[in-house]
């Protein structure tokens, strides 16, 4: 029986034991930022390059609350709806911190924030070119994963909902999908709310899941990340027990024949 504590995921050439991937937005403040990623158990912290501090001194730094040392960041694209705004972001980020390992999203709108997947994949196979590793934000689509697969994508992150709309995973055909056929990780990525999501995104044979709103918006965002990190880690021994089969009628847990 693989044990969870030891259950790695690979993407890039790095290896993980945490499947919880947790963001850096929508925090109090840094402090509990920090205590919320501590709580979680999670190895990878997202950073927005557009929105977080993490290069002016002269204001509160990220760096200073959750070292990079021990905690790998991944910055993200969030805010840009083009391929040129993403790539030119990243490019700062390597400059500013020599980061390889992306989040790419290349948004189509504001109301809805939902990728836009011509521009994603154009961005993709740019930064691929460019010896960036992007790990990438899309739809729910089975035939734009393969896509992103075969632009460089080293890691497929379908949306389970819209960001930060917390109604959990809307199309778990569509995502068992993805997972079947990509030979790279597959990672629920945005719509989460509560534990039992997390959970469900696990048993679907994800590699991770991330997370964003769903623990800095809780009334006590530090217990939710707890929360999150044992859910992942059900869902995950759930995924590998190998659930029973449905059945449309009842099955008694005691045989029937034989009775007194």
């Amino acid at each position: 029986m693989t044990d969870t504590a030891t259950d790695s995921w690979t993407v890039a050439g790095q290896t993980f034991t945490s499947r919880l991937i947790v963001g850096t937005g929508k925090y109090k403040d840094f402090a509990q930022n920090a205590a919320a990623v501590e709580a979680s158990g999670a190895e990878i912290v997202t950073v927005a390059v557009r929105r977080v501090n993490i290069s002016d001194p002269s204001q509160p730094v990220l760096m200073d609350y959750i070292d990079p040392k021990k905690i790998t960041y991944l910055p993200n694209t969030a805010g840009c709806f083009t391929a040129e705004d993403a790539i030119r972001t990243l490019r700062l980020a390597r400059e500013a911190g020599g980061w390889e390992l992306v989040k790419l999203e290349v948004l189509g709108e504001a109301r809805t924030l939902y990728p836009n997947m011509v521009e994603t994949i154009r961005a993709c196979e740019v930064l691929a070119n460019e010896g960036f590793k992007p790990m990438v934000y899309c739809t729910d689509d089975p035939i734009a994963a393969q896509q992103l697969e075969q632009a460089g994508a080293v890691a497929i992150m379908p949306l389970g909902a819209p960001i930060g709309s917390g109604l959990g995973i809307q199309n778990q055909v569509t995502i068992r999908l993805i997972v079947e056929g990509a030979k790279v990780p597959v990672l629920v990525d945005a719509g989460v709310g509560t534990a039992s999501d997390a959970a469900v995104a696990m048993e679907l044979g994800c590699d991770g899941v991330l997370m964003n709103t769903a623990i800095a918006e809780a009334k006590d965002p530090v217990r939710m990340a707890r929360a999150m990190k044992l859910a992942v880690e059900a869902g995950r021994d759930a995924y590998l027990a190998g659930r029973m089969g449905r059945r449309k009628y009842a099955d008694p847990s005691s045989p029937l024949a034989g009775l007194i």
